[in-house]
C-alpha cells in the first residue's frame, strides 16, 4: 500500500521548500527573501500586494511569486496553515494499483461511491473520463477537485483538492475525512471492503 502524501506546506515558519531549491529558482534563500520583504514592510500588506512587489522590484516568476509569498505570509503569522484567498484548502493524494478508468468510474458512478464514500449528496459539477472531476461537496459550499494521474496501465495516483472550508479547524478535519477516504477508496477498488 502506497502511503498518502501530504499537503505541500509545513507548520508556520518552516517553509515546504529547501533553500538551496528556492535559492535555485529565485536567486535567494528563504532568510534573504524574509529579509527583504519585511525591509519593504510586507507585513502590513495584503496577499496581491506582496506578490506585486515581488513582480515589480525581483522579476520573480509566477509560481515562485505565490511560493515565496505564501511561505512568508506562514512564517510571519499573517496566513494559517492552509489558508488561501477563497478560504482553506487541503490536499490528500494516494496511488493506487488500479487503471486510472477504474477510479474515475468509483467516483463518477453514484452507486459505486456510495460503497466507499460516507458522504452523499454531492454535485458532480464537470468530468472528464479517466482525468478529473470537479464536484461541490455535500455541504453544498465546499468544492473538490479531483485529479487522476495514470502511473502505468495498472496504477493512478489520485488527488484530492478540497477548497472553501471556512477555517483551520475544518481544513484538520478535512485532512482526516480525505485520508480515510482514501484508504476505503483504495480498500473497495482492490475488492477488500469490509
Amino acid at each position: 500500500m502506497d502511503e498518502v502524501k501530504e499537503e505541500n506546506m509545513d507548520p508556520i515558519g518552516e517553509p515546504s521548500m529547501s533553500d538551496e531549491a528556492v535559492k535555485a529558482k529565485t536567486g535567494k534563500d528563504w532568510a534573504e527573501w524574509f529579509q527583504i520583504l519585511d525591509a519593504a514592510g510586507a507585513q502590513q500588506m495584503n496577499h496581491k500586494e506582496i506578490v506585486a512587489y515581488l513582480v515589480e522590484h525581483h522579476q520573480v516568476g509566477a509560481w515562485w511569486q505565490q511560493m515565496v509569498t505564501v511561505t512568508y505570509e506562514q512564517a510571519r503569522g499573517l496566513r494559517a496553515r492552509h489558508e488561501q484567498p477563497g478560504g482553506f484548502q487541503i490536499s490528500r493524494s494516494r496511488t493506487l494499483a488500479v487503471p486510472a478508468e477504474r477510479v474515475f468510474a468509483a467516483w463518477e458512478d453514484e452507486e459505486q461511491r456510495e460503497r466507499w464514500l460516507r458522504d452523499t449528496g454531492l454535485t458532480v459539477r464537470k468530468a472528464t473520463p479517466s482525468k478529473s472531476l470537479r464536484i461541490t461537496w455535500a455541504d453544498g459550499e465546499t468544492r473538490l477537485d479531483v485529479e487522476l494521474y495514470p502511473k502505468g496501465e495498472q496504477k493512478t495516483q489520485v488527488t484530492v483538492q478540497h477548497s472553501g472550508l471556512k477555517d483551520a479547524g475544518q481544513a484538520e478535519q478535512m485532512k482526516t475525512y480525505w485520508r480515510e477516504a482514501l484508504t476505503r477508496l483504495e480498500a473497495f477498488l482492490s475488492g477488500e471492503e469490509g
